[in-house]
């Protein structure tokens, strides 16, 4: 069984919710990135997802863009990602963790060398913001070959039609973008986010992990009332924007931002 499917079958029989934190590879620099993964595991994580950095995140909103440009002024490449995750999996070999980015990168290295390094240094899922199900003939079938999940994201505009359709192709969990805009927008109804919900649990039985908008542990609570797993990316990324000056301080003020989450939510 693929760990992210392992993890939300531990996660269902604990009665808990899952409690998924984003961060930007090689920001603010590669040697980091390691440490802060291990730091989010010791917060409560349950999955982790490791953004592979790039110059047009055109869903991203201006704290992820400047990861993204930090980490690649460091000269953060893909094949840097897979040494992370090879070197997190030395002591860390439970941890589901997934690679969320932008296909042009994976195009690059062309999709066969991306699927077997993914697999070899033990990342279990991919979730590619810029490839829906319709173009992912080529590389889904690499990805589910050497059991990688695809992920996919379901919007708030997004047909009931074209959700069943991302429902049966995607994997792992489905990502639902609890709001119309880019990561990092503050305002977020979880009434709202339940009423969206709601149909997409007719159409799949993947867990319905939501994100954009948390930003603190009542809004993650308020969310994993209404879904089976909660992302946070721009609420710690920003944390380390913050920190820049002293990053020595960044592992321990990212456990702090996420065990308020993971307190709030199991409360």
């Amino acid at each position: 069984m693929n760990r992210i499917d392992q993890r939300f079958s531990e996660l269902k029989q604990q009665g808990r919710k899952a409690l998924i934190p984003y961060i930007t590879a090689g920001d603010p620099a590669p040697q980091y990135t390691v440490g802060f993964m291990h730091a989010l595991v010791d917060a409560g994580a349950d999955v982790i997802e490791l953004g592979v950095p790039f110059s047009d995140p055109m869903a991203d909103g201006p704290v992820i863009q400047k990861a993204c440009e930090r980490a690649l002024k460091q000269g953060t490449r893909l094949v840097d990602l897979m040494q992370m995750v090879k070197e997190f999996r030395q002591t860390d070999t439970t941890t589901p963790v997934v690679l969320m980015g932008y296909l042009n990168p994976i195009e690059r290295i062309g999709y066969e060398n991306f699927a077997d390094q993914a697999a070899s240094v033990g990342v279990d899922g991919v979730l590619i913001v810029d490839m829906p199900p319709e173009e992912a003939d080529e590389i889904g079938p690499l990805l589910k070959s050497r059991d990688l999940a695809a992920i996919f994201l379901v919007a708030p505009t997004t047909s009931n039609e074209r959700a069943a359709t991302i429902c049966a192709h995607g994997e792992g969990y489905l990502y639902y973008v609890s709001l119309k805009g880019v990561t990092g927008a503050a305002t977020l109804n979880a009434e709202d986010v339940a009423e969206h919900l709601a149909p997409l649990r007719g159409m799949t039985d993947l867990p319905l992990c939501v994100g954009f908008g948390i930003r603190d542990g009542v809004t993650a609570a308020e969310v994993a009332k209404v879904a089976d797993g909660v992302i946070v990316g721009s609420a710690l990324v920003n944390r380390i924007a913050e920190s820049l000056d002293a990053p020595e301080t960044i592992a321990g003020q990212l456990k702090s931002v996420l065990a308020e989450m993971r307190t709030a939510m199991d409360a």
